[in-house]
């Protein structure tokens, strides 16, 4: 319960805060604020969605509504963004801002992945000849840089750099970094030589005693995949913020999804057997390790057999090109047929008891390392076992793949997972990537997330589709009258500062060529209007057929997404229109979030044509399919508030602040012609209409 005491200290700390930054109290910051923390303080309705509006300060409000609330109720706050620019925001802006700046007194740490920092075992292992050896077996030693590894250990060891990526002072290219850092599977923890010593285990340990914990999206999915608790606190202990919500669905999705490649498992196989038989040989062929490998072996020959078998069953299927290119196969309602479940059941089978096998070999190197008598022996077996550790966890994705495929007709009769084969072709023969993908990623988030979390906020600049939040609801698994639901209009005067115009167009942009001709020609004459201007397009083709075909005068002018990395494009506007010269940005999609462009950075937004999904997604077609049979309409319920959705994005990058103003200018008449244009038309944000009088009939 919110207590007279609680409201008093967010009143004051949101008091302070104002008058020390000059500002005046915000309308919408102040519900904002509400909201969260009756949230947070209420212990029922423990989920709060909030669609805050550009401009309102969604970042602060929900940092002074929630810190103090999670201290007095000894509950970790967990912010969880969408994008690294936001974490780095929050780290080092925002949340020093409030402690300068209010009476709040709490820690704050930044929470990064095991990627971020170097593994010292993995440093130690590819400076060590005998451990390279071992290493290359698995391709786990990779090209790198000696005399940049023998510097980070020194440095380290110097007590100079701490062992995270982003505090090095000089540049590491990614081969040489990705030699020396380290995932989940190839960690033993406790059992490392290094653990006390630890960089990414000394971070965690920082966690302990913060208050707040920024993070983002992924490695929360990551810890809660684990079981919660691991890296992060468990969803009991924590109070959640999501900040650019409307990409967990996204992203629960690509973490539960998995993928298995044939051949590229056979070779593994090949490379087991190696292995075992080179480790037994290494240690003096003990009895024990002669079995295991006798047994490995044996399997491996088994499972090899039915790879193929499985590769011939999947060679007789029809193959779709997708782009051109990828040819892909997917199986209507996820519904494998009896010929491949036969296969993969049993396949799945001896997975399993691979990965028991090698849990055996990890628990005797294990006791070899802590008790061998040999200290060689004892030394050389840690270097085993962080292979053995890393392959045992894709031997349990393979298997978690296989038993998917092989109960791939549910009882109930629900539609759990898309599953498609990709073929790839290369010289010597065919490789075929098996891929299962979750469509109710709600299930999962409500059983590992929601269920569980003492509290969680979600909230984004886009959570309504359509004006309403059904649609977010749905895709999170978050009951629709069981959480709060609160839309904040933006403080902006759109109709004053901005105007939507939609210039009379010939072609339809359902014919790609023509459509994409037609805005070639057009956008010159647009783009000189304006010294700025950001240009998006919806596809790769679609951005590069219109490049190709700019006058030189127009294209010498254009920033074009694909030329350096996005960071150095927007770096390179600003210096340009800083010296007073016309810079325009082009890029597709991702130049529609995350990029701020306030003022005479941006005057001019122009959208190529109305951001619909790819058609060939395999996972939006599975979704759909699931839909339809169901009785549901996907294009209507689904793709047309998605794309809603996206303009909105898009349009947001032209107004960032109270003074700004500007154009945004899409190119496809079907906003105005198509009856769901017109309702995406009324979604988006008041701006002042400009279009050709003769579509209003």
């Amino acid at each position: 319960m919110l207590t007279e005491s609680h409201k008093k200290e967010i009143q004051e700390a949101y008091t302070t805060w104002i008058e020390a930054k000059g500002f005046k109290p915000r309308k919408g910051q102040r519900q904002m604020i509400a909201e969260v923390a009756r949230t947070v303080a209420d212990g029922t309705r423990r989920v709060c969605i909030v669609e805050a509006g550009t401009g309102t300060g969604k970042t602060v409000a929900y940092c002074l509504a929630s810190i103090s609330l999670a201290i007095a109720l000894d509950k970790k706050l967990v912010v969880a963004t969408a994008t690294v620019a936001l974490q780095e925001q929050i780290v080092s802006k925002d949340l020093p801002d409030i402690l300068a700046n209010t009476t709040l007194r709490f820690n704050f740490s930044l929470a990064k992945g095991r990627s971020r920092y170097i593994c010292l075992k993995r440093l130690e292992d590819q400076l060590n000849d005998n451990a390279r050896s071992t290493l290359s077996m698995f391709n786990e030693f990779m090209d790198s840089d000696r005399a940049m590894l023998e510097n980070l250990q020194e440095i380290f060891s110097d007590g100079i750099w701490n062992g995270e990526l982003d505090s090095l002072e000089y540049e590491i290219n990614s081969s040489t970094w990705g030699s020396v850092t380290n995932d989940h599977r190839g960690c033993t923890n406790r059992r490392c030589d290094f653990f006390a010593q630890c960089p990414f285990f000394k971070a965690r340990a920082s966690l302990d005693m913060a208050d707040v914990i920024v993070t983002n999206q992924d490695m929360v999915l990551a810890d809660l995949s684990h079981g919660g608790g691991v890296t992060l606190p468990s969803p009991e202990e924590a109070i959640y913020i999501f900040d650019e919500a409307h990409h967990l669905p996204e992203k629960t999705q690509t973490h539960f999804s998995y993928s298995f490649y044939s051949q590229r498992m056979m070779q593994w196989l090949e490379t087991i057997n190696l292995f075992m038989g080179t480790l037994t040989q290494r240690f003096h062929r003990p009895d024990q390790l002669v079995s295991m490998s006798k047994k490995v072996a044996a399997d491996s020959k088994i499972m090899e057999t039915l790879i193929l078998e499985l590769e011939k069953s999947m060679a007789t299927l029809d193959f779709d090109k997708r782009n051109g290119v990828v040819e892909i196969h997917r199986f209507r309602l996820g519904e494998v047929p009896s010929e491949i479940v036969a296969l993969c059941d049993p396949l799945a089978s001896y997975f399993a008891i691979l990965e028991n096998s090698l849990v055996d070999v990890e628990k005797y190197l294990e006791e070899l390392h802590k008790h061998g008598n040999d200290r060689g022996d004892a030394l050389e077996a840690d270097t085993w076992l962080s292979v053995v550790t890393q392959n045992i966890g894709r031997i349990s994705e393979a298997k978690e793949l296989l038993f998917d495929y092989a109960n791939s007709v549910s009882e109930d009769g629900l539609v759990s997972h898309g599953r498609w084969i990709i073929r790839h072709e290369d010289e010597e023969r065919a490789d075929f990537e098996l891929v299962t993908v979750p469509l109710h990623v709600g299930e999962i988030l409500k059983k590992d997330l929601w269920d569980r979390c003492y509290g969680a906020i979600c909230t984004s600049a886009t959570l309504c589709a359509l004006g309403s939040f059904e649609r977010f609801t749905e895709r999170t698994g978050l009951n629709f009258n069981e959480v709060s639901l609160n839309r904040i209009a933006s403080p902006f005067d759109f109709t004053s500062l901005a105007t939507f115009r939609v210039p009379s167009m010939l072609e339809d942009p359902r014919n790609a060529n023509a459509h994409a001709n037609e805005v070639a020609q057009y956008l010159p004459k647009l783009l000189a209007e304006e010294k700025s201007a950001l240009v998006i397009f919806t596809s790769w083709r679609q951005l590069k057929d219109v490049v190709a075909q700019l006058p030189t005068s127009t294209r010498d002018l254009c920033l074009v997404q694909g030329q350096a990395s996005k960071q150095f494009l927007l770096e390179s506007h600003r210096k340009l229109i800083d010296e007073k010269r016309s810079s325009y940005l082009l890029g597709v999609s991702s130049f529609s979030e995350g990029i701020d462009l306030p003022n005479e950075y941006c005057r001019h937004v122009i959208i190529a044509k109305l951001p619909f999904a790819s058609p060939d997604d395999p996972i939006d077609q599975a979704y759909s399919e699931w839909l339809e049979s169901m009785g549901r309409r996907p294009f209507m319920e689904v793709v047309v508030p998605d794309t809603a959705l996206r303009l909105i994005q898009a349009c947001g990058r032209l107004i960032r602040n109270e003074k700004d103003f500007g154009r945004i200018t899409l190119l496809d008449k079907r906003i105005l012609t198509q009856r769901y244009g017109r309702s995406i038309l009324e979604s988006l944000p008041p701006y002042r209409l400009d279009f050709d009088k003769s579509y209003e009939s």
